[in-house]
């Protein structure tokens, strides 16, 4: 499955960046995270709990960033797997400044999924990963707007 948007931030480029790289405000934002734990530099581990449907369960894993480009770009790798299934994908996020104050992060990504949660079809997958997103903004704006 693929990922492509982008989302203007009232923030400046180095705020935001600090934000997406800091594993606290992660924890914070991901939906459903409830665990986002360093294991070694750039390198975390991660318990989500996902929800598709009549379809939930929680998934361990890993991120791991990379080609990190401060402030401006960086690249990870997800890998997770839990009782529903498993998970894995690659990401690129962009960050551009907007004036002063505003910043455009362009995300895009490969999501791969299997097991159980890929019985919920491509759509269903592709609207739940929408929600997601919009809900991972959303948490990032609040938290943006508090510092």
């Amino acid at each position: 499955m693929k990922i492509k948007g982008q989302q203007t931030l009232t923030a400046p480029r180095r705020q935001v960046w600090e934000a997406l790289l800091d594993p606290h405000v992660l924890a914070e934002t991901l939906p459903g995270c409830q665990t986002f734990e360093s294991i070694g530099e750039n390198h975390y581990r991660i318990k989500l709990k996902l929800v598709l449907a009549a379809i939930q369960g929680l998934f361990e894993g890993t991120v791991l960033i990379q080609d990190i480009k401060s402030p401006e770009s960086y690249k990870l790798h997800i890998e997770g797997t839990g009782r529903i299934g498993f998970v894995s994908g690659d990401g690129h996020f962009r960050l551009a400044k907007l004036g002063a104050t505003e910043t455009v992060v362009h995300y895009e990504g490969d999501v791969r999924i299997g097991g159980m949660i890929a019985s919920v079809g491509q759509r269903l997958m592709d609207m739940t990963s929408k929600m997601m997103i919009r809900k991972f903004f959303a948490s990032l704006k609040e938290v943006l707007s508090e510092k």
